[in-house]
């Protein structure tokens, strides 16, 4: 009896190393991100180092570049510091937006932090980036891993007032809301405010007003009210301001289209 209970628990013990051969070799043949194919659409292209540099620095005001750190991006790797700063401040083009659930080769959005968004904001932008880089993730993934992150507070909102600028004279973004995948080319320097968890009706500015202030939270679209981080209140720059940014920009601007049509405009100042 004994003998009889013995061969049953080694032929049990053999089934079961069976098993875990057939799991093991059947699951070699599935395929691995990486190592077998990388996912269609992640690659961006490299803009010139210098080109990139001098768009991202543009992004703030002329007062705070030089001590500035410019981040530039390596489409095989995400971003890499280009020029290490002293005032906190960083700047970098972004050229991919987890909440559109996309991979797209024509958004240039240069923008610059203070301190408190270079601690709190920028690093969605940089791992987003590296994972866009890996090859190994959906744009679907991709959204799906920065939401979880933000709910278990791994990404949070800046913890004090402060501001992001994006001063530059010209960027391709999105128009609207995750969801609208329209694009356009335009000049419209401003400031970004932060203001995470706040709506329209609580501070009253009308989102149809035609000069802003406006109150932007993408984040909120996927997250739900008042759970995105990235809130901010948009001021565009003054005419004169917004006149000086684009008499220095002319040569930028030049050197931008010869690169890329993406940043031809049109006699109005847009390009779709």
């Amino acid at each position: 009896m004994h003998y009889l209970m013995n061969l049953t628990k080694k032929c049990r013990g053999l089934l079961l190393l069976q098993a875990m051969v057939l799991i093991c070799a059947s699951s070699s043949f599935l395929p691995v991100p990486g190592r077998a194919q990388k996912v269609v659409g992640w690659e961006l292209d490299k803009m010139p180092a210098d080109l990139e540099k001098d768009l991202a620095l543009r992004a703030l005001p002329p007062h705070l570049r030089a001590a500035a750190t410019v981040y530039l991006l390596d489409p095989a790797k995400g971003y890499y510091v280009a020029q290490q700063g002293s005032n906190g401040f960083v700047c970098f083009i972004a050229r991919t937006n987890w909440e559109w659930e996309e991979f797209r080769k024509d958004v240039f959005a240069p923008m610059a932090y203070d301190p408190e968004g270079a601690r709190t904001i920028f690093p969605i932008y940089r791992d987003v980036a590296a994972m866009r880089a890996s090859g190994k993730l959906t744009p679907l993934q991709i959204k799906d891993s920065v939401i979880r992150r933000v709910r278990k507070g791994y990404y949070v909102a800046p913890a004090k007032g402060g501001v992001s600028y994006m001063l530059a004279p010209i960027m391709r973004v999105y128009t609207g809301k995750p969801g609208d995948k329209n694009v356009m080319t335009m000049q419209m320097p401003h400031y970004m405010f932060y203001a995470p968890y706040v709506t329209d009706s609580d501070v009253g500015t009308d989102p149809n007003s035609p000069a802003g202030p406006w109150l932007v939270n993408s984040g909120n679209t996927v997250l739900g009210e008042r759970k995105g981080p990235e809130g901010y209140f948009i001021v565009p720059a003054n005419e004169a301001v917004t006149a000086k940014i684009e008499a220095d920009g002319k040569s930028l601007l030049k050197r931008l289209a010869d690169y890329s049509p993406y940043f031809k405009l049109d006699a109005g100042g847009m390009h779709h």
